[in-house]
């Protein structure tokens, strides 16, 4: 403010204060009646700064988030950050869902509120090679693959043990999550079976090294319930790199929002309440987390919007183990060849060429050929003959 300034607005007061009319003043100052009454209101002779310039920030902000509120989101935060859970603003919020806060905040007010606190940084992510191709599923559309993965055994109180198979459309990150009482052959079928009931038969599907996926170490050409059921809807199935879980990303991850969300929060006595909450926490995951790789959108309002035609299983009752032994079909798996040059399926081991040393390669198994096919980028490098029991 300028000295001027201050000096006009205390000798318009104090010829305001001597009688002279308002009309002389402002003519001779150049300045408006309401100028000039404001500065008569505001004079205070016992303040020597009246004749200062206030800051015209309101004195109330009734959309600002409360104090509370925000020191609530930034403890929260900060609590999962070091527990190496989600710290996300839906993450957050979510969190404060389930601990009754109240008014409960946007995602956006959230993410406002980790912005001006300088919380917004990433946790860095796990390191992966590069170099090696690797052959990766599509997933241009939903159902076309899906990932899963058999998370336990897990407890109860009581206690009761449990195992739960996790599945996610990694197109749309639709989920499906089934208790099992144990992972025998028939409890995996039936697991499956209420899954796409629910999300859709897949193109493909994606697993890790799981024996009760794939059979028997003992009999590895004997094609497991699960390996049998896949054929038997013309899934393709496809095992993972051993050792490799990363290569099941989608679902490792799903998996750690589960326990983290479901497993971890919800308190649970008996499997009927566990069968309970597991559907509920589908059906709130899929109508309700919003995904950054699908636009914002949730799992079914992404799928809504893809106008997908989606397959499901004929019965609702799912088949019974040992199901036939299948005459067609294929079902992969995917291995890195190290230095000794041996290709491992399920324990049996076939010995390949130095060519393929350090090489993601697919091993194909053609059942109504009996043979396995090896592939590399695309291109078929080798074949055994692969009698199936």
């Amino acid at each position: 403010m300028g000295k001027d300034l201050k000096q006009a607005r205390r000798f318009a007061v104090d010829r305001f204060l001597k009688g002279e009319s308002p009309s002389a003043i402002c003519s001779s100052l150049g300045k408006s009646r309401y100028w000039l009454y404001k500065w008569v209101d505001r004079y205070d002779p016992e303040d020597e700064t009246w004749c200062q310039d206030r800051s015209r920030c309101p004195l109330r902000t009734p959309h600002r988030t409360a104090r509370e509120i925000e020191e609530i989101v930034k403890m929260i935060r900060l609590n999962l950050y070091n527990d190496d859970l989600f710290f996300g603003a839906q993450a957050i919020r979510w969190e404060m869902e389930d601990l009754g806060v109240i008014p409960l905040p946007s995602e956006r007010t959230i993410n406002r509120i980790l912005a001006r606190n300088d919380l917004t940084h990433r946790r860095t992510g796990r390191y992966e090679p590069k170099g090696k191709p690797y052959p990766r599923l599509p997933s241009a559309r939903p159902n076309q693959t899906h990932q899963a993965d058999l998370v336990g055994p897990c407890y109860l109180k009581g206690p009761i043990r449990f195992y739960s198979q996790n599945v996610i459309d990694v197109t749309t990150s639709r989920s499906g999550i089934e208790p099992l009482h144990g992972k025998d052959s028939q409890n995996i079928i039936n697991a499956f079976w209420a899954i796409w009931l629910r999300l859709g038969i897949p193109e493909n599907l994606q697993v890790d090294n799981e024996m009760s996926y794939y059979g028997s170490r003992r009999y590895p050409r004997g094609m497991g319930a699960l390996i049998r059921l896949c054929l038997y809807l013309g899934i393709e199935l496809w095992f993972i790199p051993m050792a490799e879980p990363w290569r099941n990303g989608v679902i490792e991850k799903f998996n750690d929002h589960y326990e983290q969300k479901f497993l971890n929060k919800v308190t649970m006595i008996g499997f009927d309440e566990l069968i309970t909450g597991s559907l509920s926490f589908e059906n709130r995951h899929n109508s309700r987390y919003r995904y950054s790789k699908l636009g914002g959108k949730t799992p079914l309002i992404a799928l809504n919007s893809m106008n997908a035609k989606l397959c499901f299983p004929m019965d609702a009752k799912a088949p019974i183990h040992p199901l036939p032994k299948p005459e067609s079909g294929r079902y992969h798996l995917v291995r890195f060849i190290r230095s000794d040059r041996k290709l491992n399926v399920f324990g049996e081991t076939f010995l390949l060429a130095p060519e393929l040393q350090y090489e993601y390669v697919v091993a194909t198994v053609d059942v109504k050929e009996q043979t396995l096919k090896i592939f590399l980028g695309g291109a078929q490098v080798d074949e055994f003959k692969y009698k199936l029991r």
